[in-house]
């Protein structure tokens, strides 16, 4: 059984690194949107009494997050994967990640990015004002907005984990994958 499941592993692992490689192929050509899911954290959700404005009722990255997110940055440095700006969920989580990861690009707090709604019709705003955020950007280097699992979820209909990057494109009312990179 141990000798199966480490062969699945080596049939696996090339599969990451070769779509690791095309996604950074793709950004350093520039011009992309990156949906990145806010790095490694500390729980399984928020504490209750939650505030928004106050990171001490939040969900915080780790240790693990921190160097997470400092990994994240130097890879766009050293893979020459231009920045044009930095998108962020209010969350705490997520304003720590951009800020650990691309501290020369001040990331903008996007409410659309925050945890997705519970309620549908507010998920649909939300989605929507993503979806146009995306269809509108037109810079020389990347967007990079920086999400939730369910955010992420709802618009490509792919997960992703925690610090991972998505590279997406419109496709009509959703975002279409056209790379990931895996850190």
């Amino acid at each position: 059984m141990l000798r199966l499941a480490f062969a699945l592993l080596l049939c696996v692992t090339p599969v990451a690194a070769n779509a690791t490689d095309a996604g950074w192929a793709l950004l350093r050509a520039g011009g992309h949107v990156v949906l990145l899911r806010h790095a490694m954290v500390t729980g399984n959700g928020d504490p209750a009494g939650f505030d928004i404005d106050k990171c001490a009722t939040q969900q915080k990255l780790s240790e693990r997050g921190k160097q997470q997110a400092r990994k994240i940055g130097a890879l766009f440095a050293a893979r020459a994967a231009p920045i044009d700006k930095v998108l962020s969920s209010r969350y705490c989580r997520a304003l720590d990640t951009a800020g650990i990861a691309f501290e020369d690009n001040k990331a903008e707090k996007f409410e659309p990015l925050d945890l997705l709604s519970k309620d549908p019709t507010m998920a649909a705003t939300q989605n929507a004002a993503v979806v146009k955020e995306v269809e509108s950007f037109t810079g020389d280097g990347n967007l990079v907005m920086i999400t939730h699992q369910e955010n992420i979820q709802a618009l490509t209909g792919a997960g992703a984990r925690e610090g991972e990057a998505v590279i997406v494109g419109v496709d009509g009312e959703k975002l279409r994958v056209l790379g990931r990179i895996i850190f």
